[in-house]
């Protein structure tokens, strides 16, 4: 096939480069071919039995690790892209369900916009073309013939959204018009991560049309707030909420607010966004409407979204050595029942016990799987459901039988500590006994998660004092006013960018780097 013959942001292989480059095309440019520098790394997958890389010895590859080994994604066959497995599926289905009910609640309406977007599209907001035109994936033919025009494989849909809104709205009447999709989108990153950072991933994005900008603000401020309550009280992961700086905004918006979260290797995570995109799109799409007064107004716009890297960043923030740590409301499996015998006689009421217990534990409304397979040993089966974060394990022997009891084990405190004995399995006493435990699980990954970001942020008054912090890998916290080349030169200089100017802010000084008066906090830390 020639050249002519491969669509933009195909892979082909360069005899020259011994690796693989992409056919992109730039806006304002003829398609080029670019190798694809440290594109994906796909360590060799571990046998079944071998345990993960501990966290302190090396926590990216202890980070794929717990992916491959609890199932919860493997690599796809085209570069950047994964699968996501039925255990880290159901995850974010959790963090799906809990979304779906709050977007409703708070008067938004779900739909679908098309995947296939006409380039044009893209070029009519100046700055959204320039900061997506690098990841962008483009086709280029179709039905075997060359397109008129080139397709963008769906990045975000501002630009789509804003074309099908110009249709709808024409009056004050129309507005406000709340929107969201549950989609997949593409953006072709050079560098990719599991959850973190993909090829495709999947995501939802609400897009909102307002009469004011008052009314475009609280929309972004509430949506921001939507997100925070999210990650604190479901996934019990403490973040920061903040405004981003202007380098760092989204693509198209005048103001973008943001939720950045610790990961456990203490570098950052933009782990929500909600986007104040002003007029902008409404002025390039032409999307106005009659005002009370009879004149005709551009609307005012907001879009926000939370992906499946939401997952990623659960993992990161409270798993161990052992494995995965879910918190109890996002658990697929909040309770796993491990039956134990060692004589034949034994195992018949030991298995008529578990299957009683996991009747009353399920019709309790937890969710609950008891593992009957006999081929693999009950140190194994703890070990393997430890791995995969199941907040509770219960243990049933011949003697807890025989006291009509059972052990409980929590997944958070490890060995004997975290066990009880002779927990009775009437279910007055065992269903009480497990959902205390499970909230209490719940306050605690949210209580460690919190001491250990707090402990890693340093307040600096200085950037030698910034550079020493960030070098360190701890989060620095500091007055600030410069300007976008001296935000710049710090990323050029440490690593480190602007994670938000966060909404609780501390007294500001003087600014770290200009030595002048400054307004406002930010805090500095490497990021995914």
């Amino acid at each position: 096939m020639g050249a002519r013959g491969i669509a933009a942001g195909a892979l082909i292989w360069s005899s020259r480069k011994r690796c693989f480059c992409s056919i992109h095309a730039n806006a304002g440019s003829n398609a080029s071919a670019t190798a694809v520098e440290d594109a994906e790394i796909r360590p060799a997958k571990k046998p079944v039995d071998e345990a993960v890389t501990p966290r302190s010895q090396d926590f990216s590859r202890w980070y794929l690790d717990v992916i491959d080994a609890a199932e919860l994604a493997d690599y796809g066959p085209v570069r950047g892209t994964m699968v996501i497995r039925p255990y880290g599926y159901a995850i974010w289905e959790f963090v799906q369900s809990w979304l779906d009910a709050k977007f409703k609640e708070t008067g938004h309406s779900n739909m679908y916009f098309p995947q296939l977007i006409p380039y044009s599209f893209i070029e009519k907001e100046t700055s959204h073309v320039e900061g997506f035109s690098p990841e962008l994936a483009l086709v280029t033919i179709g039905g075997g013939k060359e397109l008129e025009e080139k397709l963008v494989v769906r990045p975000t849909s501002e630009t789509m959204v804003n074309h099908m809104f110009a249709q709808w709205i024409r009056s004050h009447r129309d507005l406000p018009l709340l929107v969201n999709q549950w989609a997949n989108v593409t953006r072709w990153e050079r560098r990719t991560k599991p959850f973190i950072r993909t090829l495709e991933f999947l995501w939802q994005e609400g897009h909102t049309a307002h009469a004011t900008a008052q009314e475009a603000e609280e929309e972004a401020l509430r949506m921001i707030e939507v997100y925070r309550t999210f990650a604190v009280e479901q996934a019990a992961m403490p973040v920061i909420v903040g405004r981003k700086s202007r380098l760092e905004r989204f693509a198209g918006a005048i103001c973008t607010y943001t939720i950045e979260a610790m990961m456990g290797d203490r570098r950052a995570l933009q782990a929500g966004t909600s986007h104040n995109l002003g007029q902008n799109f409404a002025r390039a799409f032409e999307t106005q409407f009659t005002d009370v007064n009879g004149d005709l107004q551009h609307i005012w716009q907001t879009s926000w979204g939370m992906s499946t890297r939401m997952v990623g960043g659960i993992i990161m923030t409270h798993g161990d050595d052992k494995g995965l740590m879910l918190p109890p409301k996002l658990a697929p499996i909040q309770v796993v029942i491990v039956p134990i015998w060692k004589k034949g006689d034994e195992q018949e009421a030991v298995l008529q016990a578990a299957h009683k217990v996991e009747s009353l534990v399920r019709a309790a409304g937890i969710r609950v799987k008891l593992d009957t397979f006999d081929q693999r040993t009950p140190g194994w089966k703890f070990n393997h459901w430890e791995l995969k974060g199941v907040p509770i394990r219960i243990e049933i022997g011949p003697k807890d039988v025989a006291n009509n009891s059972v052990v409980v084990a929590r997944r958070d405190v490890p060995g004997k500590a975290g066990k009880e004995f002779g927990i009775f399995m009437d279910r007055s006493v065992l269903i009480d006994h497990l959902r205390a435990k499970l909230d209490d699980i719940q306050s605690s990954l949210l209580a460690r998660a919190t001491e250990f970001r707090d402990s890693n942020i340093v307040d600096v008054n200085s950037y030698e004092e910034l550079k020493a912090v960030i070098a360190e890998g701890k989060w620095a916290r500091g007055p600030w006013c410069g300007s976008d080349d001296n935000e710049t030169t710090v990323k050029e200089e440490t690593g480190a960018t602007i994670r938000c100017f966060p909404f609780d802010q501390p007294e500001a000084k003087t600014c770290i780097f200009t030595n002048k008066t400054a307004h406002e906090v930010a805090i500095f830390a490497k990021s995914y």
